[in-house]
């Protein structure tokens, strides 16, 4: 029986193996798990094969070494090997309970295979292997928990619950009540082992929450949804980016929550809400309510510094410790905020103040004209296009930044660059020296000392004075979902965004929102307020049809009327908390209020028999200022087709769930790899 111990340990075999009468016993390989507890349940969840391997290699090393911690799902989690438990890294959670697990029983509830406790799989095993050694079946053990496990042969093993009965109190283990099914090995059981995340991070994203700690209708955390915000990019990386990852260009996009909800607590301000809601008529109403309720919140001095101050320590906090834990990293930071989250950071964003050197615009025209620099910056501005491929022509030409400012249609056609191609350019041209011309001259006696302030005097109205705090990075892109920051301008008194204000430290910002989602505004229209023109259409990453009309024409309304509600009511409560007359908000008060309501109807009164102006040819070439480099700014996701008004309530009270929209996961990973100079497999029909 000894003769297995000379055997050169094999790998396992890919099938179970059955073991011949008298055969060849092989160790059981192990696989580790964590207990996930919800509401009292427990739950035993698999780590991915690469955790289990990192798992098992420690464990296989340092019995006897105090703690090992090893990093598990993508650093997020950190198992504690001796204590054998699961701790979160990033946020705060309950440990969960980690075990090395070989021998499984079939559960009572939901036929989910439970992991027996390390030390009675060891006896298990052992028994097992005596018995496939000497091939004597039929060995009988008795658990921890004194119950009987029986096993007849290989292939059938068998655990008896005791049923209660009358005579509990007989203490000898029985072979009465309901067999149970037992397994060995984890290949044994029906449970999907997770795939692991790719290890290198390229891009950092934190993700900011509303008010309330729920973020859906499910009443689930942050956690949980960014948990599957993160998942759909995982797969949308496979679809859409499978050549990048082939080549390796790609790894994944590391999405972290801001969790300040929690942080707050301390202030005692739920019990203040707590008092001030309403009697709860029903969810949809509750819905508004608390949107509402997180608005006032917001709009009082009091509660929004220690917001505002909360949500960057909390963000310069997670920085610093994700650097900490991921030394290599060189990649960017971006931000998205959902709902008010993304109000509180674009409050944060046009706050920061930018370090004077790099106000480009001043200095450009004279920095890059130097000769090696000027075509380096063309190739710059090909990648940002998506032009890359025409480099080689602008090189061939000399063509530096200063060249191409200068080009016409007619000298691009000379070129041979194509029509397409063309217009980009052109676009872009035009774009970058409109706001050339129109920014502020240092001679102007408005202009304060960094140049910028003054751009922005539209915006500061009527802001909640707070001292905003800032953030230790500069964030590449802000991404809004479903966000009010349009109606809290207006609700401010702020008629138009200047086309030439920028955020001081960001340059890309994408507001991107449900077409009936009740708090979601455009920007685009405050910036060009004389021309109408539609959102951009997010492209589907799948291709999918159209909503029925008349339902969507009744839902457009309904969503109109809660809109105005929203914004009156807004409107009431911002009065009552800025205290102090602004002079600017007082005389236009009442004409603020007509123009609110006007744009709330121009916002929403789309013709839904057209198709939608992302579709048409000449959409790109309305411009849009700087907020987003030029680029478009709002995108408004297609929405599903929906067969009933209720399925309507519940996308309204799920506040239109973006957690799970590929298509919103989708174009920021677009966007995001965009900054790196890398591209989808095939570009989405529809966009840009």
């Amino acid at each position: 029986s000894s003769m297995s111990a000379q055997e050169p340990p094999r790998p396992p075999p890919a099938e179970p193996s059955e073991p011949e009468p008298g055969g060849r016993y092989e160790a059981v390989v192990p696989h580790w798990f964590y207990c996930k507890v919800t509401d009292t349940r427990e739950r035993w969840v698999p780590f991915s094969a690469q955790d289990s391997e990192r798992l098992e290699a420690a464990h296989g090393a340092g019995k006897d070494r105090e703690d090992v911690v090893v990093p598990t799902s993508g650093g997020r989690y950190d198992v504690h090997l001796k204590r054998r438990q699961r701790v979160a890294v990033y946020w705060e959670e309950e440990a969960s309970e980690v075990r090395r697990c070989t021998w499984f029983y079939k559960g009572d509830k939901d036929n989910k295979y439970v992991p027996y406790s390390e030390s009675f799989s060891e006896e298990l095993e052992e028994a097992y292997m005596i018995a496939v050694t000497l091939d004597e079946w039929k060995k009988k053990l008795e658990s921890p928990s004194r119950e009987i496990i029986i096993l007849h042969n290989p292939k059938l093993m068998v655990h008896y619950h005791p049923v209660a009965s009358s005579d509990d109190w007989v203490s000898t283990p029985t072979e009465q009540g309901r067999p149970r099914t037992v397994k060995r090995g984890v290949e044994n059981i029906a449970v999907e082992i997770p795939n692991g995340e790719p290890l290198q991070i390229d891009h950092l994203v934190f993700v900011v929450h509303g008010i309330g700690p729920a973020c859906d209708i499910r009443f689930r955390s942050i956690v949980q949804c960014v948990n599957d915000f993160r998942n759909v990019s995982l797969s949308m990386l496979q679809a859409h980016f499978r050549k990048a990852q082939e080549q390796q260009q790609v790894g994944r996009v590391e999405f972290l929550p801001v969790n300040w909800h929690s942080s707050l607590h301390s202030t005692g301000v739920d019990v203040d809400l707590e008092r001030i809601t309403l009697p709860s008529i029903n969810r949809l109403r509750h819905f508004i309510n608390d949107t509402i309720l997180d608005v006032f919140f917001y709009n009082s001095s009091t509660y929004c510094q220690t917001i505002v101050d909360t949500v960057a320590s909390e963000m310069n906090r997670l920085h610093q410790l994700f650097l900490q834990r991921n030394p290599l990293f060189k990649g960017g930071v971006s931000i998205a905020g959902h709902s008010l989250g993304s109000l509180i950071l674009f409050d944060l964003l046009t706050n920061q103040k930018a370090d004077s050197e790099e106000d480009e615009h001043s200095a450009q025209g004279s920095r890059t004209t130097s000769s090696n620099g000027g075509i380096e910056d063309v190739k710059e501005i090909l990648k940002k296009l998506e032009l890359s491929e025409y480099c080689e022509v602008f090189e061939k030409e000399k063509m530096d930044r200063q060249a191409l400012f200068l080009c016409k249609e007619t000298n691009l056609k000379e070129m041979g660059i194509p029509l397409g191609p063309r217009m980009k350019i052109l676009h872009y041209i035009s774009s970058k020296v409109d706001t050339q011309v129109r920014s502020p001259s240092q001679h102007d006696p408005e202009s304060t000392d960094d140049g910028r302030t003054c751009q922005y005097r539209d915006i500061g109205l009527g802001q909640v004075s707070a001292n905003y705090p800032q953030l230790n990075y500069k964030p590449t892109i802000f991404f809004a979902f479903g966000s009010p920051i349009g109606m809290f301008l207006t609700v401010r008194g702020v008629k138009r965004i200047d086309p030439n204000y920028s955020l001081p430290t960001c340059k890309g910002f994408f507001n991107i929102f449900h077409p009936f989602d009740p708090v979601a505004y455009r920007i685009e229209p405050m910036i060009v307020p004389d021309l109408e023109f539609e959102p951009m259409l997010l492209p589907h990453h799948k291709g999918r049809k159209r909503m029925h009309l008349e339902l969507k024409e009744g839902l457009t309304r309904m969503s109109v009327d809660l809109k105005n509600n929203l914004l009156g009511s807004l409107r009431v409560a911002w009065q009552s908390f800025t205290r102090a007359p602004v002079p600017a908000l007082e005389a236009g008060s009442t004409d603020t209020e007509a123009e609110a309501e006007a744009s709330t109807e121009k916002q929403l009164d789309t013709k839904p028999e057209e198709p939608p102006a992302a579709v048409k040819e000449e959409a790109p070439l309305i411009n849009v200022g700087r907020l987003n480099g030029g680029n478009r700014i709002d995108y408004v996701l297609q929405e599903k087709p929906i067969e009933s008004f209720n399925e309507y309530l519940f996308a309204l009270q799920g506040h239109l769930c973006y957690w799970e929209s590929e298509d919103t996961v989708l174009l920021v990973l677009k966007e995001i790899y965009q900054t790196q100079g890398i591209t989808l497999d095939q570009p989405l029909p529809g966009s840009q």
